[in-house]
């Protein structure tokens, strides 16, 4: 294939009207996660919390970490009467987004400073909420598209995302200076419809029917083997004793740069950036700059292999950390949060571009949702457990040797990627590369 030929097929590949679905349905899955994260630490900081509580409130994400306990509920129960009539995942994915527009209403009405316990369970809530939906909208990207066509829809999937990361961040600051805290999540819970509207126009994908299983205790043994053990034992056997170090890789790739992120307001807020500065430069400048990279690295994986994009894109985003405590030796200088920004989000979409596009093909379609939400879910300890340290290291070492040992903290991931990369070179698959019988 010439390169023009190639250039030409990427192209086809991104006019695909499906990928205005995926699109869209990303956004719903990107909104809630700052309103119990980035926005939520503001607020915190802005009420006087203390940075360590904030870094525990990180904890909050861990419903994203057990996904996978559940998933195979939401991938395999119908619920009565509308997966009948809507079907499977269109189902579930509307009953979970009307719960997160109540859930995301209620946080707003919550008061961090007062009780901060009940803000805690109220974001647990909108987590887990959240964490259900992404079950679905991950099986419902990956069923919905062709296999040629999954890194354009994580490219799709991470613009939507992140668009709805810009609404829930800057026009949450936004609406928060304006109207209050109460004002701010009230219209995120509002925004839910974007995402309940798009699945209600959307076909059910077309994909094997599944099995029934008998009545009673046999049956429900039977259940239990296809939904949650045939799942995992499909991956073990297909990836063999790689599979460990497949997995430690997905735990570790995303570590340093969530270590990061976890104190970034923190940090703003105590370098003496406004909310409004923050909103501008940070949820808006730093969101679109994150669409670049998901953007480029779409493209990138689409015209090259995804290996050596995982990890000169791995080594970037490690690298870029280092801008954070260049940022708190400026001190309040808004062109370098902006620089700091710009760079860290970029690096940090192609990232993030590559890494979904592995996991993505990771997944048997016969086990979707399964296969999905166990290795997203194990990504996500790196942004809860992992990182729910961040506020104690921070206060314990100072804002530059934090962010420098977050640089050093995605090192591991780069020296498990080599070793899947040598084997991948020797023949052997490794990480669904290329994608395993029944997938996509």
């Amino acid at each position: 294939m010439t390169a023009a030929a190639g250039w030409r097929r990427v192209a086809d590949t991104y006019r695909e009207p499906r990928l205005l679905a995926v699109l869209l349905m990303g956004f719903s899955s990107g909104l809630p996660l700052p309103l119990t994260l980035g926005t939520l630490s503001f607020w915190l900081a802005q009420s006087g919390v203390s940075r360590t509580t904030i870094g525990l409130f990180a904890l909050i994400g861990i419903p994203y970490n057990f996904k996978f306990l559940w998933s195979p509920l939401i991938d395999r129960l119908p619920l009565p009467v509308l997966t009948r009539r809507l079907g499977r995942r269109r189902s579930w994915a509307l009953v979970l987004q009307a719960a997160l527009a109540l859930a995301i209403l209620a946080l707003g009405f919550t008061d961090p400073k007062a009780d901060p316990a009940q803000t805690a369970l109220a974001a647990v809530i909108v987590a887990f909420l959240s964490a259900s939906q992404d079950i679905v909208i991950d099986a419902y990207r990956i069923e919905l598209l062709t296999a040629e066509q999954q890194a354009a829809g994580v490219t799709a999937t991470q613009w939507g995302y992140r668009f709805g990361m810009i609404a829930a961040g800057a026009g949450a600051l936004y609406a928060s200076a304006a109207g209050g805290w109460h004002v701010a999540y009230a219209i995120m819970a509002v925004l839910m419809g974007v995402g309940m509207v798009t699945v209600w126009l959307t076909p059910e994908p077309d994909v094997p029917a599944i099995p029934t299983t008998g009545r009673g205790i046999a049956g429900a043994i039977e259940w239990l083997g296809s939904a949650v053990w045939a799942p995992l034992a499909e991956f073990f056997v297909r990836e063999r004793w790689a599979s460990i170090p497949i997995l430690l890789f997905v735990l570790l790739y995303k570590y340093g740069d969530a270590l990061a992120g976890s104190m970034a307001n923190p940090l703003y807020v105590s370098l003496g950036f406004t909310a409004s500065e923050v909103a501008s430069i940070s949820k808006v400048f730093g969101v679109f700059a994150t669409l670049a990279g998901v953007a480029l690295g779409g493209v990138a994986v689409a015209r090259w292999s995804l290996f050596p994009c995982l990890l000169v894109f791995g080594v970037l985003q490690n690298v870029s950390t280092l801008m954070y405590a260049a940022l708190a030796v400026a001190g309040h200088d808004k062109l370098m949060l902006t620089l700091s920004i710009g760079l860290e989000n970029v690096t940090g979409g192609l990232g993030a571009a590559a890494f979904t596009t592995y996991i993505s093909r990771l997944c048997n379609l016969r086990f979707t949702a399964t296969q999905f939400a166990l290795l997203s879910s194990l990504a996500a300890v790196a942004r809860t457990m992992l990182a729910a340290n961040g506020g104690w290291l921070s206060e314990r070492y100072g804002w530059v040797n934090f962010f420098t040992l977050a640089t050093f903290a995605g090192l591991p991931a780069l020296v498990v990627l080599l070793w899947l990369m040598r084997r991948e070179r020797s023949g052997v698959s490794a990480g669904g590369i290329p994608a395993p019988a029944g997938s996509r």
